[in-house]
Parts: C-alpha cells; sequence; structure tokens
C-alpha cells in the first residue's frame, strides 16, 4: 500500500429525478452553495477551473481541475485533478426506485506535503475527514433538491 494514495467510493440516495440531480452535479461552480466543505470554485474556461476544500481539519486542498468526461445519456461526469491532491474523481448517476443514486468514485495521490509527511500516522484522520466531507454534501444536496432550489437554475 502506497501510504499517499487513496481510493473512494461514496453513495448517495437522492429523492429526485436522475435529470435534477445530473443538473446540481454539473455546475460545480454551485458546489459552495450546498455542499459546505467546498469553500471556492473558480471556472478558468470550459472545461476547467480551480477548486479549495476544507473539511473538519484545519487544512486547505487547492485543486486545478480538467472536465474529462460529461456525458449525460450515461449519467457521468469525470475530472482529473492537479494541485495538493493528483487523480481523478467521478459522478455516475442512475435511476433507482422513485428517485436517484449518485456514485461518487476518486482515486487520487496526495501532492500537499504536510500530509504526505503524516500519511502513515494520520491516514485514518485523513479518512474520516474525507467521510465527513462526503456527508456534507449529501445533506447539502439532500436539501438543495427537497428545496426545489435547484429548479430556479437553468438545466444543462
Amino acid at each position: 500500500m502506497r501510504p499517499n494514495h487513496y481510493r473512494f467510493r461514496s453513495v448517495w440516495t437522492l429523492p429526485a429525478q436522475r435529470s435534477r440531480v445530473y443538473a446540481v452535479l454539473s455546475r460545480a461552480e454551485d458546489y459552495p452553495l450546498w455542499w459546505p466543505q467546498v469553500r471556492a470554485v473558480a471556472p478558468a474556461g470550459e472545461r476547467s477551473g480551480t477548486g479549495r476544500i476544507r473539511s473538519v481539519l484545519p487544512y486547505y486542498l487547492d485543486l486545478t481541475v480538467r472536465m474529462t468526461r460529461r456525458d449525460p445519456d450515461a449519467g457521468v461526469l469525470e475530472i482529473s485533478m492537479a494541485g495538493d491532491l493528483e487523480g481523478w474523481a467521478r459522478w455516475t448517476v442512475r435511476a433507482y426506485g422513485g428517485g436517484t443514486v449518485a456514485l461518487f468514485e476518486q482515486e487520487v495521490e496526495v501532492r500537499k506535503p504536510l500530509m504526505r509527511l503524516l500519511a502513515v500516522p494520520a491516514r485514518p484522520l485523513f479518512r474520516a475527514n474525507h467521510a465527513l466531507m462526503m456527508r456534507g454534501g449529501r445533506r447539502g444536496l439532500r436539501e438543495l433538491l427537497r428545496r426545489g432550489l435547484d429548479e430556479e437554475r437553468e438545466p444543462l
């Protein structure tokens, strides 16, 4: 096992149509409105941008991202990342029952120097920090969809 390598997988069951969930997830610039741990997103072109993330632990992750796949028919959104994390992340959105399941997958190598230094002893904390971030995102997205706030935006 490489101490700075991480794979994450999270499944969110959401009470909304697949098209609504996909539309919200495709607007990364709006993530800070509903995902508390996503502190800032700034587009840097049609398919790229920067982001700043902070969960419970007292450090920020600064990222440069590039869209590598946007496929509404397949329900897939995928990005590559560079900066404090290097790798990829992907949403796969599927209809499920009367709602939607959004699968988040991520594979990254940590590049932030302090995190690399603490890779072995702090690994359980880093994983817990990520889990809390995902919980916050799921909660925020569920609330956004419940209140219909996403419907005020133009669909893609």
